[in-house]
C-alpha cells in the first residue's frame, strides 16, 4: 500500500514521507521522522512527542494490529520449527512443551515492541490517524 509520489509530493498534496525510513525507524524503535528521538515512553506506551524534533505521537492508533502480525510471525516459526524438530528426534510431549512454550512467549514479548514502533512508523509516512494535521472522521454505523 505505497502511496504514488510525483515529484516529491504524493498524491493527496502533501510533500511525501520517507516509508521505509520511518517503518526502520519505528523498528528500532524511534522517532519516524527524525529517527533520532525515542517513540516509547514505557514498554508498549508511545511516549506524546519525540524529545528530539517534536513530533506529536499521542494520536497514533496502532491498536491490534501489532498484536496480530506478531502472532502470525511467531506462529509461523514456532511451528515450522516445532514440526521439523518433532520430525528429527523423539522427545516426550513434557519436553517439546519446556522447549517451545518459553521460546514462543519469549519471541512474542519481544517483537511486540520494534512491530508496534514499525506500525508508528507506517503510520506516521502514510498521514494516517492524525499524523497529517487533521482529526480522524467519526465513523458512523447504521442502527440495525
Amino acid at each position: 500500500m505505497e502511496q504514488q509520489v510525483f515529484g516529491g509530493v504524493n498524491h493527496t498534496g502533501r510533500p511525501a514521507r520517507p516509508l521505509w525510513n520511518a517503518v526502520l525507524n519505528g523498528l528500532r524503535c524511534r522517532c519516524p521522522k527524525c529517527g533520532e528521538g525515542k517513540l516509547f515512553d514505557g514498554f508498549l506506551k508511545v511516549a506524546p512527542a519525540c524529545d528530539r524534533c517534536g513530533e506529536e505521537f499521542h494520536h497514533h492508533r496502532a491498536d491490534d494490529l501489532p498484536a496480530y502480525i506478531v502472532v502470525v510471525i511467531v506462529g509461523h516459526v514456532i511451528v515450522g520449527a516445532f514440526m521439523s524438530f518433532e520430525a528429527t528426534s523423539t522427545l516426550s510431549t513434557w519436553q517439546h512443551l519446556a522447549i517451545w512454550v518459553p521460546l514462543t512467549i519469549v519471541m512474542a514479548i519481544g517483537m511486540l515492541r520494534p512491530v508496534k514502533g514499525s506500525v508508528v512508523g507506517l503510520q506516521w509516512a502514510l498521514y494516517m490517524h492524525g499524523f497529517g494535521g487533521e482529526r480522524d472522521a467519526l465513523e458512523t454505523h447504521p442502527e440495525m
